[in-house]
Protein backbone atom coordinates (compact mmCIF):
# COMPACT_ATOMS: atom_id res chain seq x y z
CA UNK A 1 0.00 0.00 0.00
CA UNK A 2 1.54 3.29 -1.17
CA UNK A 3 1.08 6.76 0.25
CA UNK A 4 -1.37 9.18 -1.27
CA UNK A 5 -0.71 12.87 -1.95
CA UNK A 6 -2.18 16.20 -0.88
CA UNK A 7 -3.23 18.28 -3.87
CA UNK A 8 -4.87 21.63 -4.48
CA UNK A 9 -7.89 21.81 -6.76
CA UNK A 10 -7.23 24.50 -9.38
CA UNK A 11 -10.50 24.10 -11.29
CA UNK A 12 -11.95 22.31 -14.29
CA UNK A 13 -10.88 22.38 -17.91
CA UNK A 14 -10.81 20.04 -20.89
CA UNK A 15 -8.17 18.35 -22.99
CA UNK A 16 -8.42 16.97 -26.52
CA UNK A 17 -7.51 13.45 -27.50
CA UNK A 18 -5.82 12.48 -30.76
CA UNK A 19 -9.16 11.80 -32.49
CA UNK A 20 -10.44 15.29 -31.60
CA UNK A 21 -12.84 14.37 -28.80
CA UNK A 22 -12.60 16.48 -25.67
CA UNK A 23 -12.36 15.08 -22.15
CA UNK A 24 -13.52 17.17 -19.15
CA UNK A 25 -10.82 17.17 -16.48
CA UNK A 26 -10.19 18.59 -13.04
CA UNK A 27 -6.71 20.09 -12.70
CA UNK A 28 -4.93 19.27 -9.43
CA UNK A 29 -1.61 20.74 -8.32
CA UNK A 30 0.75 18.91 -5.98
CA UNK A 31 2.08 21.98 -4.17
CA UNK A 32 5.40 21.21 -2.41
CA UNK A 33 4.05 17.97 -0.93
CA UNK A 34 6.79 16.72 1.40
CA UNK A 35 7.16 14.01 4.03
CA UNK A 36 7.19 15.68 7.45
CA UNK A 37 7.28 12.60 9.72
CA UNK A 38 7.14 8.81 9.77
CA UNK A 39 5.07 6.48 11.95
CA UNK A 40 6.64 3.08 12.54
CA UNK A 41 5.34 -0.15 14.02
CA UNK A 42 7.97 -0.23 16.79
CA UNK A 43 7.43 3.33 17.96
CA UNK A 44 3.80 4.12 17.14
CA UNK A 45 2.13 0.75 16.61
CA UNK A 46 1.35 1.37 12.94
CA UNK A 47 3.15 2.44 9.77
CA UNK A 48 2.29 5.72 8.06
CA UNK A 49 3.81 8.86 6.61
CA UNK A 50 2.78 12.39 7.51
CA UNK A 51 2.69 14.67 4.49
CA UNK A 52 2.58 18.45 4.42
CA UNK A 53 1.60 20.65 1.49
CA UNK A 54 1.53 24.36 0.72
CA UNK A 55 3.53 27.05 2.47
CA UNK A 56 2.51 28.72 5.71
CA UNK A 57 3.88 31.95 7.12
CA UNK A 58 6.28 31.37 10.00
CA UNK A 59 4.68 34.08 12.13
CA UNK A 60 1.33 32.28 11.85
CA UNK A 61 2.79 28.92 12.85
CA UNK A 62 2.77 27.93 16.53
CA UNK A 63 6.04 27.42 18.35
CA UNK A 64 5.38 23.68 18.74
CA UNK A 65 4.71 23.24 15.03
CA UNK A 66 7.81 25.27 14.14
CA UNK A 67 9.86 22.74 16.10
CA UNK A 68 8.05 19.88 14.36
CA UNK A 69 8.88 21.26 10.92
CA UNK A 70 12.42 22.19 11.94
CA UNK A 71 13.05 18.60 13.05
CA UNK A 72 12.12 17.44 9.55
CA UNK A 73 14.10 20.29 7.98
CA UNK A 74 11.13 21.45 5.90
CA UNK A 75 9.36 24.79 5.64
CA UNK A 76 6.08 25.23 7.58
CA UNK A 77 3.15 23.67 5.74
CA UNK A 78 -0.47 24.74 5.45
CA UNK A 79 -1.94 21.24 5.35
CA UNK A 80 -0.88 18.09 7.23
CA UNK A 81 -2.31 14.62 6.57
CA UNK A 82 -1.27 11.10 7.52
CA UNK A 83 -1.43 8.24 5.02
CA UNK A 84 -1.23 4.60 6.10
CA UNK A 85 1.41 2.69 4.14
CA UNK A 86 3.06 -0.71 4.23
CA UNK A 87 6.53 -0.96 5.75
CA UNK A 88 8.23 -1.40 2.38
CA UNK A 89 6.58 1.82 1.10
CA UNK A 90 7.78 4.19 3.83
CA UNK A 91 9.22 7.39 2.34
CA UNK A 92 12.16 9.26 3.86
CA UNK A 93 11.48 12.45 5.80
CA UNK A 94 11.99 15.54 3.65
CA UNK A 95 11.35 13.80 0.34
CA UNK A 96 9.05 15.69 -2.04
CA UNK A 97 6.38 13.87 -4.03
CA UNK A 98 5.72 14.77 -7.65
CA UNK A 99 3.04 14.24 -10.29
CA UNK A 100 5.01 11.18 -11.48
CA UNK A 101 3.60 9.36 -8.45
CA UNK A 102 0.67 8.48 -10.75
CA UNK A 103 0.67 6.98 -14.24
CA UNK A 104 -1.65 7.55 -17.19
CA UNK A 105 -4.84 5.54 -17.02
CA UNK A 106 -4.44 4.76 -13.33
CA UNK A 107 -7.58 4.81 -11.19
CA UNK A 108 -7.59 6.85 -7.98
CA UNK A 109 -9.90 7.71 -5.10
CA UNK A 110 -10.24 11.44 -4.35
CA UNK A 111 -11.38 12.76 -0.97
CA UNK A 112 -12.40 16.36 -0.35
CA UNK A 113 -14.93 18.59 1.39
CA UNK A 114 -17.94 19.20 -0.82
CA UNK A 115 -19.15 22.71 -1.57
CA UNK A 116 -21.66 23.92 1.04
CA UNK A 117 -25.13 24.68 -0.32
CA UNK A 118 -26.73 25.86 2.91
CA UNK A 119 -30.32 24.84 3.75
CA UNK A 120 -31.89 22.95 0.85
CA UNK A 121 -35.26 21.35 0.23
CA UNK A 122 -35.89 17.64 -0.31
CA UNK A 123 -36.01 17.95 -4.10
CA UNK A 124 -32.55 19.53 -4.35
CA UNK A 125 -31.00 17.63 -1.46
CA UNK A 126 -32.34 14.11 -2.16
CA UNK A 127 -33.64 14.34 -5.75
CA UNK A 128 -37.28 13.93 -4.75
CA UNK A 129 -39.78 14.33 -7.59
CA UNK A 130 -42.08 16.65 -5.66
CA UNK A 131 -45.85 16.60 -5.33
CA UNK A 132 -48.36 16.59 -8.17
CA UNK A 133 -48.99 19.75 -10.15
CA UNK A 134 -52.78 19.47 -9.81
CA UNK A 135 -55.53 17.37 -8.18
CA UNK A 136 -55.67 19.26 -4.95
CA UNK A 137 -52.03 20.29 -4.52
CA UNK A 138 -51.98 24.08 -4.38
CA UNK A 139 -48.96 25.63 -2.63
CA UNK A 140 -46.72 22.72 -1.65
CA UNK A 141 -45.49 21.31 -4.95
CA UNK A 142 -41.85 21.12 -3.79
CA UNK A 143 -42.49 19.77 -0.30
CA UNK A 144 -41.36 16.30 0.70
CA UNK A 145 -44.81 15.09 1.72
CA UNK A 146 -45.62 12.93 4.73
CA UNK A 147 -42.72 11.97 7.02
CA UNK A 148 -44.38 10.13 9.90
CA UNK A 149 -46.88 7.35 10.54
CA UNK A 150 -50.10 7.03 12.49
CA UNK A 151 -50.35 6.59 16.24
CA UNK A 152 -48.02 3.59 16.11
CA UNK A 153 -45.07 4.29 16.19
CA UNK A 154 -46.03 7.97 16.08
CA UNK A 155 -42.62 9.45 15.40
CA UNK A 156 -40.18 10.36 12.61
CA UNK A 157 -37.34 7.87 12.44
CA UNK A 158 -33.78 9.16 12.62
CA UNK A 159 -32.15 9.42 9.19
CA UNK A 160 -35.38 10.22 7.35
CA UNK A 161 -34.67 12.08 4.12
CA UNK A 162 -35.91 15.61 4.69
CA UNK A 163 -34.96 19.20 3.99
CA UNK A 164 -31.84 20.38 5.79
CA UNK A 165 -28.18 21.36 5.54
CA UNK A 166 -26.64 20.31 2.23
CA UNK A 167 -22.97 19.99 1.37
CA UNK A 168 -19.85 20.90 3.39
CA UNK A 169 -19.18 17.25 4.24
CA UNK A 170 -16.28 14.89 3.59
CA UNK A 171 -16.85 13.09 0.30
CA UNK A 172 -14.83 10.39 -1.47
CA UNK A 173 -15.26 9.74 -5.19
CA UNK A 174 -13.83 6.40 -6.28
CA UNK A 175 -12.26 5.03 -9.45
CA UNK A 176 -11.51 8.30 -11.21
CA UNK A 177 -9.09 8.10 -14.12
CA UNK A 178 -5.76 9.91 -14.48
CA UNK A 179 -5.73 11.24 -18.06
CA UNK A 180 -2.61 13.41 -18.01
CA UNK A 181 0.26 14.45 -15.75
CA UNK A 182 2.67 17.38 -15.99
CA UNK A 183 5.81 16.73 -13.97
CA UNK A 184 7.31 20.16 -14.73
CA UNK A 185 4.40 22.05 -13.21
CA UNK A 186 3.43 19.20 -10.84
CA UNK A 187 -0.10 18.95 -12.25
CA UNK A 188 -2.39 15.92 -12.28
CA UNK A 189 -5.47 15.97 -14.52
CA UNK A 190 -8.32 13.71 -13.47
CA UNK A 191 -11.26 12.84 -15.71
CA UNK A 192 -14.54 14.30 -14.49
CA UNK A 193 -15.36 16.26 -11.36
CA UNK A 194 -13.91 15.84 -7.90
CA UNK A 195 -15.41 17.04 -4.60
CA UNK A 196 -14.40 20.44 -3.26
CA UNK A 197 -14.19 24.06 -4.30
CA UNK A 198 -11.47 25.84 -6.25
CA UNK A 199 -8.40 26.32 -4.13
CA UNK A 200 -9.45 23.59 -1.70
CA UNK A 201 -7.23 20.74 -0.51
CA UNK A 202 -8.03 17.19 -1.61
CA UNK A 203 -6.44 13.81 -0.95
CA UNK A 204 -5.58 11.52 -3.86
CA UNK A 205 -5.02 7.81 -3.12
CA UNK A 206 -4.56 4.70 -5.22
CA UNK A 207 -7.97 3.19 -5.95
CA UNK A 208 -9.05 0.71 -3.31
CA UNK A 209 -11.14 -1.32 -5.78
CA UNK A 210 -8.66 -1.45 -8.66
CA UNK A 211 -5.25 -3.09 -8.97
CA UNK A 212 -2.19 -0.86 -8.86
CA UNK A 213 -0.51 -0.58 -12.29
CA UNK A 214 2.82 -2.37 -12.65
CA UNK A 215 4.55 0.83 -13.77
CA UNK A 216 3.56 2.74 -10.62
CA UNK A 217 6.75 3.88 -8.82
CA UNK A 218 7.46 2.44 -5.39
CA UNK A 219 7.65 3.55 -2.66
CA UNK A 220 6.57 6.82 -4.33
CA UNK A 221 7.16 9.12 -7.28
CA UNK A 222 9.68 11.57 -5.86
CA UNK A 223 10.95 14.90 -7.12
CA UNK A 224 14.72 15.29 -7.15
CA UNK A 225 16.14 18.15 -5.10
CA UNK A 226 17.59 19.88 -8.17
CA UNK A 227 14.47 19.53 -10.30
CA UNK A 228 12.45 22.71 -10.78
CA UNK A 229 9.78 23.72 -13.22
CA UNK A 230 10.91 25.77 -16.20
CA UNK A 231 9.01 28.76 -14.88
CA UNK A 232 10.49 28.40 -11.40
CA UNK A 233 14.20 28.62 -12.09
CA UNK A 234 16.20 31.46 -10.68
CA UNK A 235 17.37 32.45 -14.17
CA UNK A 236 13.80 33.41 -15.13
CA UNK A 237 13.64 36.09 -12.46
CA UNK A 238 15.46 39.38 -12.29
CA UNK A 239 16.85 41.39 -9.40
CA UNK A 240 13.91 43.78 -9.12
CA UNK A 241 11.75 44.78 -6.12
CA UNK A 242 8.56 44.46 -8.17
CA UNK A 243 8.84 40.67 -7.81
CA UNK A 244 8.13 40.86 -4.07
CA UNK A 245 4.63 39.77 -3.17
CA UNK A 246 2.92 42.82 -1.68
CA UNK A 247 4.80 45.50 -3.63
CA UNK A 248 2.61 46.93 -6.37
CA UNK A 249 3.57 49.17 -9.23
CA UNK A 250 2.98 52.35 -7.20
CA UNK A 251 5.12 51.22 -4.26
CA UNK A 252 7.82 49.84 -6.57
CA UNK A 253 8.01 53.17 -8.41
CA UNK A 254 8.32 55.03 -5.10
CA UNK A 255 11.08 52.70 -3.90
CA UNK A 256 13.01 53.06 -7.15
CA UNK A 257 12.70 56.82 -6.88
CA UNK A 258 14.47 56.54 -3.52
CA UNK A 259 17.23 54.42 -5.06
CA UNK A 260 15.97 50.97 -3.95
CA UNK A 261 15.62 49.21 -7.28
CA UNK A 262 16.94 45.71 -6.64
CA UNK A 263 16.43 42.93 -4.11
CA UNK A 264 20.07 43.16 -3.06
CA UNK A 265 19.68 46.89 -2.38
CA UNK A 266 16.61 46.19 -0.24
CA UNK A 267 18.40 43.53 1.80
CA UNK A 268 21.39 45.84 2.28
CA UNK A 269 19.22 48.44 4.08
CA UNK A 270 19.63 48.61 7.84
CA UNK A 271 16.54 48.46 10.04
CA UNK A 272 16.85 52.21 10.75
CA UNK A 273 17.12 53.04 7.06
CA UNK A 274 14.14 50.83 6.24
CA UNK A 275 12.05 52.46 8.98
CA UNK A 276 12.96 55.92 7.73
CA UNK A 277 12.12 54.89 4.16
CA UNK A 278 8.71 53.56 5.24
CA UNK A 279 7.98 56.80 7.09
CA UNK A 280 8.91 58.84 4.04
CA UNK A 281 6.68 56.77 1.77
CA UNK A 282 3.88 56.63 4.41
CA UNK A 283 3.84 52.82 4.50
CA UNK A 284 4.97 52.26 8.09
CA UNK A 285 5.08 48.56 9.06
CA UNK A 286 4.28 47.27 5.57
CA UNK A 287 7.68 45.63 5.01
CA UNK A 288 7.41 43.64 8.23
CA UNK A 289 3.80 42.61 7.66
CA UNK A 290 4.49 41.36 4.15
CA UNK A 291 8.01 40.05 4.89
CA UNK A 292 9.85 42.02 2.20
CA UNK A 293 13.30 41.17 3.49
CA UNK A 294 12.48 37.47 3.89
CA UNK A 295 11.08 37.30 0.35
CA UNK A 296 14.09 39.15 -1.07
CA UNK A 297 16.53 36.78 0.67
CA UNK A 298 14.58 33.77 -0.62
CA UNK A 299 14.75 34.98 -4.22
CA UNK A 300 18.44 35.89 -3.95
CA UNK A 301 19.13 32.33 -2.76
CA UNK A 302 17.41 30.97 -5.88
CA UNK A 303 13.84 30.34 -4.75
CA UNK A 304 10.97 31.50 -6.97
CA UNK A 305 8.94 34.53 -5.86
CA UNK A 306 5.85 33.93 -3.77
CA UNK A 307 3.76 36.09 -6.08
CA UNK A 308 2.43 34.59 -9.31
CA UNK A 309 4.52 36.83 -11.54
CA UNK A 310 3.66 37.13 -15.21
CA UNK A 311 6.60 35.67 -17.10
CA UNK A 312 6.20 38.27 -19.84
CA UNK A 313 6.74 40.94 -17.19
CA UNK A 314 9.84 39.13 -15.94
CA UNK A 315 11.26 38.92 -19.46
CA UNK A 316 10.50 42.60 -20.06
CA UNK A 317 12.28 43.58 -16.85
CA UNK A 318 15.24 41.41 -17.77
CA UNK A 319 15.53 42.97 -21.23
CA UNK A 320 15.19 46.48 -19.76
CA UNK A 321 17.96 45.80 -17.28
CA UNK A 322 20.19 44.41 -20.04
CA UNK A 323 19.54 47.48 -22.18
CA UNK A 324 20.40 49.80 -19.26
CA UNK A 325 23.64 47.94 -18.58
CA UNK A 326 24.56 48.14 -22.28
CA UNK A 327 23.79 51.88 -22.37
CA UNK A 328 25.94 52.54 -19.36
Amino acid sequence: MRTGVIAKKLGMSRIFSEDGTHVPVTVMQIDECQVVAQRTQDKDGYTAVQLGAGTAKVKRTSKAMRGHFAKANVEPKRKLVEFRVSEDNLVNVGAELSAEHYSLGQRVDVTGTSIGKGFAGAMKRHNFSGLRATHGVSISHRSHGSTGQCQDPGKVFKGKKMAGHMGDVRVTTQNLEIVRTDSKRNLVMIKGAVPGSKGGWVLIRDAAKRALPDEAPKPAGLRSSGEKASNETAADFVDDVVLINGIGEKTAAALKKEGVRSLTALVALSSEDLTALEAKLEIIGQSEREEWIVQAEEMISGKPPRAKVDQELAKKLKSDNTAKEGGE
